[in-house]
């Protein structure tokens, strides 16, 4: 099956699960697709078997809290960010529940996390208006950048660039092997001056960048000119606050999260949208994800759902 628009209009919740009591704040699928893991505000960290679907382990963070939470390349060990007593990102193995390694630095809370497609380097942002650079293997920033606000970081899908947001205006390019040189690009965005950018995604292609703000406003972003593609806006949103959108595996689509619990989808080349999805989340769908290897979608309240295209429903429409 091929990802198209009517297969999108297709998808169906197949599975919710209730392990939550909190807001879950990050969703992470495994490289293989075979894993989601979550991370929540109940402190609580839950690993789905995503060909079952169904929960396999939970765990917590009750001292530090948790957030922000991915696979390393190992599909036993995470990172994660801190919500409680400090700041440090940790490293934690799934396999016994014990920290490997700590990476401390950062002196307020750490809002972007970024493993690195290729390779053991990962990059963080922070309120105190820092950007690291990091490897697994050593306790030590590698690299330090001060900017003026919230930044917001990615890797590209090479893991040979990463592109920084920078002051809500503009997005850098660096190559991570001589970034201490300075950006090789520097893109200016026209986005609403009051909005706040919360994330910054590469398609899988490379070709684009997608930048979500706190404001309702998903910027979709050509990511070698740095022309400014299409604006997604119409999901239901709270001024202020911070709802996930993603590319489909294949880039040629943008997903959305909305306060309404709804999920919507448009059509990265044209930006013509291609469908609401009712979810009947009880909460905001604050986190989203595609599979990056199965046709299933992941969103989030204080539920979990995983979707499905109804295949009935795809027969009618043939």
């Amino acid at each position: 099956m091929k990802l198209q628009d009517n297969v999108l209009r297709a998808f169906r919740v197949a599975k919710v699960f209730r392990e939550n009591s909190d807001y879950v704040n990050y969703m992470c699928f495994s490289a293989n697709g075979e894993s989601l893991i979550t991370s929540s505000n109940d402190d609580s960290i839950v690993i789905y078997d995503a060909v079952d679907g169904k929960p396999k382990k939970t765990t917590f963070s009750k001292k530090y809290g948790v957030s922000n939470i991915q696979f390393t390349h190992a599909p036993n060990t995470v990172i994660h960010t801190s919500t409680k007593v400090d700041d440090t990102i940790r490293y934690l193995s799934l396999h016994d529940n014990k920290y490997l390694r700590y990476f401390p630095g950062h002196t307020k809370r750490v809002t972007t996390l970024h493993m690195s497609p290729i390779e053991d380097a990962f990059l963080s942002g922070s309120l105190d208006k820092t950007l690291r650079i990091w490897d697994l293997r050593s306790p030590n920033c590698q690299g330090l950048m001060h900017v003026n606000g919230r930044p917001v970081a990615a890797f590209d899908p090479e893991g040979l660039i990463f592109a920084a947001g920078i002051d809500c205006e503009m997005i850098k390019l660096y190559d991570l092997r001589s970034f201490d040189k300075g950006p090789f690009s520097t893109f200016h965005i026209q986005t609403d001056p009051s909005s706040e950018w919360t994330s910054i995604k590469f398609s899988s292609d490379g070709k684009m960048v997608l930048v979500a703000t706190n404001a309702g406003m998903i910027h979709l972003i050509d990511a070698f000119q740095g022309n400014q593609l299409h604006t997604f806006s119409g999901h239901a949103f709270l001024k202020g606050s911070s709802i996930d959108v993603c590319f489909s595996p294949d880039s040629q689509y943008v997903i959305s999260g909305s306060q309404d619990g709804r999920i919507h989808i448009w059509a990265s080349d044209s930006g013509h949208k291609i469908t609401t999805l009712e979810g009947n989340h009880p909460g905001a769908t604050k986190c989203i994800a595609f599979n990056p290897k199965f046709m299933m979608l992941a969103s989030a309240c204080t539920n979990m759902a995983f979707w499905l295209p109804n295949l009935d429903e795809l027969q009618d429409s043939t």
